[in-house]
């Protein structure tokens, strides 16, 4: 293909596999520094009343007066607990579900689209089927590889610091010192196979949100594109597309999002997997509760679908045209 009719690609197309792990990678750190705090609200209302028939008062009520909370008792500190960790994580998980994204579609297209398939295509077609399968694929590659990182910001951030104030703790806590410490910590009591406790859960959470996200973005954009509505490479375009995203996502993700939470945060046996938490989660709490902290959730997932997404749009400019320097 010449040089010509690669400029007509798409630009996740045109730049290599590291590229768009590291373009992904870029995007989600930048996104994951605004919203770090609301990660951490919704981990905390996921874990209220584990397990507990009674409803009884509630610690955190709403992420509005759950962030109030934490920052009068713990303050910014206490909001921001696990940021580095969660670097080094959207790393791993972010990297591949947008970096293995592309080219995952066009090996599926080619596999399980070929009348659609085209080698000298500018554009590979989209197809709702494939464009799953693809987030699936690249989403669950980021949870297993990025798993170790997301159990230990899990119990950083559910441990409350306020040591003065154990009433406002929820689930078990857990502290470590930093993200080695907590490696160390885990390696040394339950060996590799502890560092890797939830992975299942996580393939699920990851996958469904991975299943969500990127097709929605794509086929919001490329309706909106088709029908005049708006115009390439505006920010409008962004925003709406990753608005819609970010919705799809919190809907689809929320209950293995809850069920994730409290595997990662568990000391002991308190569930055998991801299917023994859903249930006793239902059985004890109600199904409702696969949906605590939703809107904290969504007020999480919408403002990181939105960064992650618009970042990756300039990360992905930036990366190829350091690959396309490298190359002349």
């Amino acid at each position: 293909m010449s040089a010509k009719d690669d400029e007509l690609k798409p630009l996740a197309q045109r730049v290599s596999v590291l590229g768009g792990f590291i373009a992904g990678g870029i995007a989600a750190c930048g996104a994951v520094t605004f919203t770090n705090p609301i990660e951490l609200i919704k981990i905390r209302m996921q874990l209220e009343g584990e397990l507990s028939a009674s409803a009884g008062p509630k610690i955190y009520k709403n992420p509005f007066q759950a962030g109030a909370l934490i920052l009068r008792t713990e303050g910014i500190s206490g909001l921001q607990q696990g940021l580095l960790c969660g670097y080094i994580y959207q790393i791993g998980l972010n990297g591949c579900r947008i970096g293995l994204y592309e080219p995952s579609r066009y090996h599926l297209t080619k596999w399980l689209a070929p009348s659609q398939f085209n080698e000298d295509a500018s554009k590979i077609p989209q197809n709702l089927m494939v464009n799953v399968l693809s987030g699936i694929v690249s989403g669950s590659a980021g949870a297993i590889i990025a798993n170790p990182l997301f159990l230990i910001k899990t119990r950083m951030q559910s441990f409350n610091k306020a040591k003065a104030n154990t009433a406002s703790s929820v689930g078990q806590q857990t502290y470590y010192k930093g993200v080695f410490d907590g490696l160390r910590s885990i390696y040394s009591t339950k060996g590799i196979k502890g560092l890797f406790q939830g992975t299942d859960a996580a393939i699920l959470r990851t996958g469904a949100g991975s299943a969500a996200q990127l097709p929605v973005y794509n086929l919001t954009k490329n309706y909106l594109l088709d029908h005049n509505l708006m115009k390439d490479g505006t920010i409008g375009l962004h925003f709406v597309s990753s608005s819609m995203a970010g919705l799809g996502v919190a809907i689809v993700m929320n209950p293995w999002d809850v069920v994730l939470t409290r595997l990662y945060n568990q000391k002991g046996d308190l569930y055998k997997g991801p299917v023994d938490c859903f249930a006793k989660t239902i059985r004890a709490e109600g199904p409702m509760a696969l949906y605590k902290g939703f809107w904290a959730q969504l007020f999480r997932i919408g403002p990181h679908s939105i960064l992650t997404l618009m970042f990756m749009e300039q990360s992905m400019k930036l990366v190829y045209l350091v690959e396309k320097k490298v190359r002349f």
